[in-house]
């Protein structure tokens, strides 16, 4: 897997799922059973542990399925507490001199997909949790159901329409989610219990679970490709510290694999691997463990012998 920057990243425009399989460390297996839920279902949710590459993932899952990285079919928006259904569909907003009806992202990527029945689109919705998902989606939980893809139902908001004498009537616009729109959510695990998901919207999302990918295959290749022995001992003591935060907190608190990551014109440097040490593992351990303090020492005290520099805590 490149590195976390996607402006570092050189993805040819033709994508296939042998790109996939290189570039995201899942079986192939896993990446066929995957697929399938994306087509039966069409609305999927990656769910994982910090560090799994859930959004590195999910747009590569787009590309590979398109055959190809095209920016015009491939749509991200990630969720907030703020985040709300004159965004995402429909709304008013202010023009200067008042307030105008304005589609939102999801609806005009729908008007999108339909206009070309011939070709897959997506739309990925990072940290779809930690929006109020009954309030954004509205009236779209039913369309997007692949059972009712293609059915129209009238919007909340009128339109106006010439009413064939001159005049002008408000009425409300039908709307359909097409066929050939796909959803694909991320959801961290740790953060699952933001927004709980109640059982009709569970119901219309497939929900494929990524794990760690230390002992993958593909992992096994960067490490051998990067021939780093600090690298190396730091992910053994990483794996280490999994097994005890799983007998502690459960395996949905794990640390994955991305953070272990970089691009190939990247290199491992030793104030790189501090930097993953410090910034990155040793913060989600103050999280995990607020209240067991000697935990967080002991590890730090185990990473940084591992770097061979002197823990400063």
């Amino acid at each position: 897997m490149p590195g976390s920057s996607e402006n570092q990243e050189s993805v040819p425009d033709d994508y296939s799922e042998a790109d996939f399989l290189k570039e995201v460390y899942m079986s192939e297996r896993d990446r066929s059973h995957l697929a399938g839920l994306l087509e039966n279902k069409k609305n999927i949710i990656l769910q994982g542990v910090p560090g799994v590459g859930k959004t590195f993932a999910a747009k590569r899952l787009a590309w590979s399925v398109l055959g190809k990285k095209d920016k015009k079919r491939v749509r991200m928006v990630q969720f907030h507490q703020s985040y709300s259904y004159d965004e995402f569909v429909m709304g008013y907003r202010p023009n200067g001199t008042g307030f105008e009806r304005t589609p939102g992202i999801f609806y005009d990527f729908c008007k999108d997909a339909e206009n070309d029945p011939g070709n897959k689109y997506f739309f990925i919705i990072d940290e779809i949790n930690r929006g109020n998902l009954s309030k954004i989606f509205g009236e779209l939980l039913m369309l997007i159901e692949n059972s009712h893809r293609g059915d129209p139902i009238d919007l909340s908001y009128k339109k106006p329409c010439e009413d064939g004498n001159g005049g002008t009537v408000w009425q409300r616009e039908e709307f359909s989610v097409p066929g050939n729109l796909y959803l694909i959510g991320t959801m961290n695990t740790v953060d699952r219990g933001l927004t709980k998901f109640d059982h009709a919207l569970r119901q219309r999302f497939g929900v494929f679970t990524m794990h760690p990918a230390f002992e993958s295959d593909g992992f096994k290749k960067y490490l051998e490709e990067r021939n780093s022995e600090k690298l190396s001992a730091l992910i053994a003591e990483t794996k280490k510290l999994d097994n005890e935060i799983a007998d502690s907190l459960g395996k949905d608190f794990v640390i994955g694999h991305r953070w272990f990551c970089r691009g190939d014109d990247e290199a491992v440097t030793d104030e790189w691997l501090y930097s993953i040490v410090e910034y990155d593992i040793l913060p989600l351990l103050e999280e995990y463990w607020f209240d067991q303090e000697e935990n967080v020492d002991r590890w730090s005290r185990k990473l940084h012998e591992v770097l061979g520099v002197e823990d400063a805590r």
